[in-house]
């Protein structure tokens, strides 16, 4: 992971690269309106207003542009004028984005930076000049409702991206091409795994061989919660709009949520399964002596994104959040959020996410409560990170609303950051909905929540795994494990009987019996990327073995039946992360 001084140099070069990028549209679109152009995590955009579609001879035209400006060495210059100034020169320009952000400060100092003859509201920081920006590439074209709102207009978006070296822009390219090998849609499609219909918008179908991916996750989640001494709860997926308004959901989510009506009386789609935990915490009177009390559960939630945002699994409406709320007395925070960070990196490194970085994130503009409970909460997290020697940065103003949190993100097989597990420190919940104990004194006390994920969405993380394996999953997960391939119909019988002791001993496996060559059975059965292929001629029934092959065409010669269904039992006992490719 960079450095946060490096990221920060990135930041300042891409933001720069954003503004040359504007410019040359400026030049080659004059009647283009400008909205937005900020540095983000791999890159840069800038969002324009123009009747005429960008297309690919644009972009190109445009990234020329931008290269004979870089050469220029044209100067970033800043300088701050008065709210009136500005608004002149934005209104001389036409620029209705521009004045419309304006009128949304409230500083009556306005800072402006120009580059050339763009002008831009921008408090910088950039670089010296265009020519520091060397390795450079302009990407794609997207649609992006201004404001991120669908009752507003919709711009064009030109993502771009840029390094401190050719080489690194180089690396990233090639990472940007084999992702594209890995996208989990296309696989998806070639593995036959899930799929998504217009009669529910972004909510994935899962296919039989999905759902076998799906449910290996889950029990794999489950095991180990249970040796955590996790007790797994349901909650309902519909529930009273008024337990929203109390949680504070309503005030600070209620755009993201889906409301319906029963009768009379108005209900909201759960978008977070917290407040329905909190339900069963209060059923009974609770004592010291029980905390704390880890309450897990895979709760199905729906969240209303723009279609802007949704990317097949990535980003879906419907999705299954890997919940737990952790109920404890403030001298258990520590020692609880200590065992789900080596929890949280035990799971990680079942699937070889061995580069995990953390980050503490603190409180959010919009955001509820009084500073001393934030300041509390934010302390407690700080100080088991602390205590456990653990490596963090910082992300202000990352946190969720009702409190900060701890996040894990992990780097894949091709070099990609994925933020996946999170840890919430919660002060707030509890207050709202009046949850107590009895404690040692006899008095009633507060419990601390601590709200904590680790796949986080499962359906995100089912689209990572697809695109970290590139749908070469280790055998533990493999839909298919194993397919029995005969060379001729004389094997069938015998093919039959080893298909049958496999799918006696818990192995997926398929039969394949079709009348066609070999080579071509093994061809499929690769292009399907099943662990293991059972190859049967006339000399492994006359010897009661098989031949086996490896996905990736390795040979591994012959071996016993019984051998090869302790050596799959053991691979999937053991759940390996063997051939990360």
């Amino acid at each position: 992971m960079s450095k946060p001084s490096e990221m920060k140099d990135l930041e300042k070069l891409r933001h720069s690269s954003a503004h040359i990028l504007a410019q040359a549209v400026q030049v080659l679109f004059p009647q283009a309106k400008f909205g937005i152009g900020p540095a983000i995590k791999d890159g840069f955009y800038y969002d324009f207003d123009l009747d005429h579609p960008f297309s690919q001879e644009d972009l190109e035209r445009i990234e020329k542009k931008c290269r004979e400006i870089i050469k220029e060495a044209q100067p970033f210059v800043g300088r701050i004028v008065s709210r009136q100034e500005a608004e002149e020169i934005f209104r001389s320009r036409n620029e209705k984005y521009k004045l419309e952000i304006l009128a949304g400060l409230t500083d009556e100092n306005i800072q402006l930076y120009q580059n050339g003859a763009f002008i831009d509201l921008c408090a910088g920081p950039h670089v010296e000049n265009t020519s520091e920006v060397k390795a450079f590439k302009l990407l794609s074209v997207a649609g992006a409702y201004w404001r991120g709102s669908e009752q507003n207009p919709m711009l064009q978006r030109i993502y771009g991206t840029a390094f401190t070296s050719e080489k690194d822009l180089n690396d990233y390219l090639l990472r940007l091409e084999e992702a594209k090998k890995r996208d989990h849609r296309k696989i998806g499609r070639e593995l036959d795994l899930f799929s998504f219909h217009e009669e529910a918008p972004s909510m994935p179908f899962y296919h039989p061989k999905g759902l076998v991916i799906y449910n290996e996750l889950i029990r794999f989640w489950r095991e180990e919660h249970d040796r955590e001494g996790y007790q797994e709860v349901r909650t309902p997926t519909i529930l009273k709009d008024e337990l929203w308004r109390q949680s504070g959901h309503y005030a600070h989510y209620k755009d993201k949520m889906y409301f319906t009506k029963l009768g009379e009386e108005s209900f909201a789609i759960k978008p977070m399964n917290c407040p329905g935990g909190t339900l069963i915490y209060r059923t009974n009177q609770r004592s010291y002596r029980e905390l704390p009390m880890r309450m897990s559960e895979l709760g199905l939630v729906h969240r209303h994104e723009l279609s802007g945002v949704l990317h097949g699994l990535f980003r879906v409406k419907a999705f299954t959040i890997d919940d737990a709320h952790i109920y404890c007395m403030p001298e258990q925070i520590e020692s609880e959020i200590s065992k789900v960070i080596k929890l949280i990196l035990k799971i990680y490194d079942k699937f070889g996410f061995r580069d995990v970085a953390i980050s503490l994130s603190t409180r959010p503009v919009e955001s509820m409560g009084a500073d001393e409970i934030w300041e509390k909460a934010t302390n407690g997290l700080r100080q088991a990170l602390n205590d456990n020697q653990i490596d963090y940065h910082v992300n202000e103003g990352g946190g969720a609303f009702y409190g900060p949190k701890i996040d894990f993100e992990v780097t894949d097989s091709i070099g990609r950051e994925w933020q996946c597990g999170t840890v919430q420190l919660d002060f707030q919940m509890p207050e709202r909905f009046g949850l107590e104990y009895v404690g040692v004194d006899g008095k009633m006390h507060r419990p601390v929540m601590i709200h904590r994920a680790i796949l986080g969405s499962v359906e995100r993380f089912l689209g990572i795994l697809v695109e970290h394996f590139g749908g070469a999953f280790p055998v533990w997960l493999a839909p298919v494990q194993v397919v029995v391939a005969t060379i001729t119909e004389k094997q069938d019988e015998y093919a039959r009987e080893i298909h049958q002791k496999l799918f006696a001993n818990g192995i997926r496996a398929n039969l394949d019996l079709r009348s066609e060559k070999i080579s071509y059975k093994v061809r499929e059965a690769e292009m399907q990327k099943i662990p293991y292929i059972a190859v049967i001629g006339a000399k492994e029934v006359e010897t009661g073995t098989v031949s086996l092959r490896a996905r990736g065409r390795k040979d591994l010669g012959v071996i016993s039946i019984e051998d090869f269904i302790n050596k799959v039992k053991r691979e999937m006992n053991e759940r390996s992360a063997w051939d990360v490719v």
